[in-house]
Protein backbone atom coordinates (compact mmCIF):
# COMPACT_ATOMS: atom_id res chain seq x y z
CA UNK A 1 0.00 0.00 0.00
CA UNK A 2 1.12 3.67 -0.54
CA UNK A 3 2.80 5.55 1.75
CA UNK A 4 3.26 2.29 4.23
CA UNK A 5 6.20 0.58 5.31
CA UNK A 6 5.88 -2.70 7.18
CA UNK A 7 9.00 -3.22 8.91
CA UNK A 8 9.98 -5.93 11.73
CA UNK A 9 9.70 -4.18 15.20
CA UNK A 10 12.64 -3.33 17.77
CA UNK A 11 13.06 -3.28 21.34
CA UNK A 12 12.73 0.62 21.83
CA UNK A 13 9.03 0.42 19.52
CA UNK A 14 7.70 -1.51 22.54
CA UNK A 15 6.70 1.57 24.73
CA UNK A 16 4.55 3.36 21.38
CA UNK A 17 3.11 -0.22 20.13
CA UNK A 18 1.42 -0.37 23.55
CA UNK A 19 0.30 2.83 23.31
CA UNK A 20 -0.91 1.58 19.89
CA UNK A 21 -2.49 -1.43 21.62
CA UNK A 22 -4.32 0.49 24.33
CA UNK A 23 -5.92 3.08 21.66
CA UNK A 24 -6.71 -0.11 18.96
CA UNK A 25 -8.53 -1.62 21.98
CA UNK A 26 -10.46 1.05 23.76
CA UNK A 27 -11.35 2.39 20.14
CA UNK A 28 -12.26 -0.82 18.07
CA UNK A 29 -13.23 -2.77 20.85
CA UNK A 30 -16.21 -0.65 22.30
CA UNK A 31 -18.61 -2.71 19.89
CA UNK A 32 -18.21 -5.97 21.08
CA UNK A 33 -17.13 -5.50 25.14
CA UNK A 34 -18.05 -3.85 27.87
CA UNK A 35 -15.70 -0.77 29.29
CA UNK A 36 -15.15 -2.97 32.34
CA UNK A 37 -13.88 -6.16 30.01
CA UNK A 38 -11.52 -3.54 27.86
CA UNK A 39 -9.73 -2.25 31.15
CA UNK A 40 -9.70 -5.36 32.85
CA UNK A 41 -8.32 -7.20 29.30
CA UNK A 42 -5.52 -4.25 29.23
CA UNK A 43 -4.55 -4.80 32.53
CA UNK A 44 -3.69 -8.50 32.50
CA UNK A 45 -3.98 -9.72 28.87
CA UNK A 46 -3.10 -7.58 26.18
CA UNK A 47 0.34 -5.64 25.55
CA UNK A 48 3.28 -6.24 23.39
CA UNK A 49 4.82 -9.82 23.92
CA UNK A 50 8.67 -8.87 23.54
CA UNK A 51 9.64 -12.52 22.92
CA UNK A 52 8.28 -11.73 19.40
CA UNK A 53 9.86 -8.79 18.95
CA UNK A 54 13.37 -10.47 20.23
CA UNK A 55 12.68 -13.29 17.65
CA UNK A 56 12.18 -10.70 14.80
CA UNK A 57 8.67 -11.93 14.29
CA UNK A 58 6.42 -9.14 15.22
CA UNK A 59 5.52 -6.25 12.59
CA UNK A 60 4.95 -2.55 12.40
CA UNK A 61 2.94 -1.13 10.26
CA UNK A 62 4.54 3.03 9.51
CA UNK A 63 2.30 5.97 7.92
CA UNK A 64 4.47 8.59 8.10
CA UNK A 65 7.48 7.19 10.64
CA UNK A 66 4.00 6.51 13.02
CA UNK A 67 2.77 3.01 13.97
CA UNK A 68 -0.30 2.67 12.91
CA UNK A 69 -0.53 -0.96 13.29
CA UNK A 70 1.04 -3.65 14.24
CA UNK A 71 1.13 -7.90 14.37
CA UNK A 72 2.99 -10.92 14.45
CA UNK A 73 3.88 -14.60 13.97
CA UNK A 74 5.68 -16.80 16.62
CA UNK A 75 7.14 -20.46 16.39
CA UNK A 76 6.04 -20.45 20.39
CA UNK A 77 3.77 -21.97 22.39
CA UNK A 78 2.24 -18.97 23.64
CA UNK A 79 -1.19 -18.23 21.66
CA UNK A 80 -1.97 -15.33 23.26
CA UNK A 81 -1.22 -12.14 25.94
CA UNK A 82 1.29 -9.62 26.14
CA UNK A 83 4.46 -9.52 28.17
CA UNK A 84 1.61 -9.16 31.48
CA UNK A 85 -0.30 -11.95 31.16
CA UNK A 86 0.76 -15.16 33.16
CA UNK A 87 -0.21 -18.00 30.90
CA UNK A 88 2.84 -18.10 28.78
CA UNK A 89 5.23 -20.78 27.37
CA UNK A 90 8.30 -20.24 25.33
CA UNK A 91 8.76 -23.65 24.50
CA UNK A 92 9.35 -24.48 20.41
CA UNK A 93 6.82 -25.70 18.19
CA UNK A 94 7.41 -28.43 15.66
CA UNK A 95 6.53 -26.87 12.20
CA UNK A 96 5.39 -30.70 10.75
CA UNK A 97 3.05 -31.46 13.43
CA UNK A 98 1.99 -28.00 14.94
CA UNK A 99 0.40 -24.91 14.02
CA UNK A 100 2.33 -21.70 13.91
CA UNK A 101 0.39 -18.89 16.25
CA UNK A 102 -0.64 -15.76 14.58
CA UNK A 103 -0.17 -13.16 17.70
CA UNK A 104 -1.03 -9.54 19.38
CA UNK A 105 -2.88 -7.49 15.70
CA UNK A 106 -3.79 -4.07 16.40
CA UNK A 107 -4.82 -1.46 14.35
CA UNK A 108 -5.30 2.10 15.11
CA UNK A 109 -9.10 3.14 15.18
CA UNK A 110 -8.06 5.74 12.32
CA UNK A 111 -6.53 3.49 10.03
CA UNK A 112 -9.42 0.40 10.49
CA UNK A 113 -11.08 -1.43 7.53
CA UNK A 114 -7.75 0.21 5.29
CA UNK A 115 -6.29 -3.67 4.85
CA UNK A 116 -3.62 -3.09 7.30
CA UNK A 117 -4.64 -6.36 8.80
CA UNK A 118 -4.45 -8.33 6.18
CA UNK A 119 -1.28 -6.75 5.36
CA UNK A 120 0.50 -7.92 8.33
CA UNK A 121 -1.19 -11.65 7.66
CA UNK A 122 -0.13 -11.74 4.30
CA UNK A 123 3.62 -11.15 6.17
CA UNK A 124 3.09 -13.17 8.88
CA UNK A 125 1.76 -16.24 6.33
CA UNK A 126 4.75 -15.89 4.56
CA UNK A 127 7.54 -16.10 6.93
CA UNK A 128 5.48 -18.78 8.94
CA UNK A 129 5.71 -20.87 5.70
CA UNK A 130 9.05 -20.06 4.76
CA UNK A 131 10.18 -21.19 7.96
CA UNK A 132 8.17 -24.94 7.45
CA UNK A 133 4.94 -24.22 9.08
CA UNK A 134 1.72 -25.64 7.15
CA UNK A 135 -0.76 -24.05 9.88
CA UNK A 136 -1.69 -21.43 11.72
CA UNK A 137 -4.12 -20.49 14.64
CA UNK A 138 -4.71 -17.89 16.83
CA UNK A 139 -7.18 -16.66 19.68
CA UNK A 140 -9.18 -13.81 18.17
CA UNK A 141 -11.56 -11.01 20.03
CA UNK A 142 -14.94 -11.02 18.92
CA UNK A 143 -13.72 -7.77 17.48
CA UNK A 144 -11.29 -9.22 15.30
CA UNK A 145 -12.91 -12.52 13.87
CA UNK A 146 -14.54 -10.94 10.63
CA UNK A 147 -10.74 -10.44 9.63
CA UNK A 148 -10.04 -13.70 10.35
CA UNK A 149 -13.08 -15.36 9.02
CA UNK A 150 -12.33 -13.06 5.32
CA UNK A 151 -8.74 -14.74 5.07
CA UNK A 152 -9.97 -18.03 5.30
CA UNK A 153 -9.32 -19.10 8.87
CA UNK A 154 -12.30 -21.05 10.42
CA UNK A 155 -13.63 -21.11 14.18
CA UNK A 156 -12.05 -23.88 16.05
CA UNK A 157 -13.80 -23.19 19.85
CA UNK A 158 -15.20 -20.20 21.63
CA UNK A 159 -14.19 -19.52 25.41
CA UNK A 160 -15.03 -16.94 28.36
CA UNK A 161 -11.30 -16.55 29.39
CA UNK A 162 -11.42 -15.43 33.29
CA UNK A 163 -8.98 -12.82 33.62
CA UNK A 164 -7.30 -12.70 37.61
CA UNK A 165 -10.11 -9.42 38.85
CA UNK A 166 -13.22 -12.38 38.27
CA UNK A 167 -13.90 -10.41 34.39
CA UNK A 168 -14.85 -13.23 32.02
CA UNK A 169 -13.31 -12.16 28.37
CA UNK A 170 -14.57 -13.98 25.26
CA UNK A 171 -12.32 -15.21 22.68
CA UNK A 172 -12.38 -16.97 19.14
CA UNK A 173 -9.34 -19.67 18.64
CA UNK A 174 -9.04 -20.25 15.16
CA UNK A 175 -6.90 -22.33 12.67
CA UNK A 176 -6.04 -21.88 8.70
CA UNK A 177 -4.20 -24.51 6.49
CA UNK A 178 -1.53 -22.98 4.39
CA UNK A 179 -1.26 -24.11 0.81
Amino acid sequence: MEGLEVRKAIPEDIAVLNELVRESVLGLGAADYSSEQLASALRYLFGIDSRLVEDGTYYVVEAEKRPVASGGWSRRRTLFGGDQYAARADDLLDPQTEPARIRAFFVHPDWARRGLGRLLLLECEGAASRSGFRRLELMATLTGVPLYERTGFRIVTTLDLELPDGVRFPLTRMGKELV
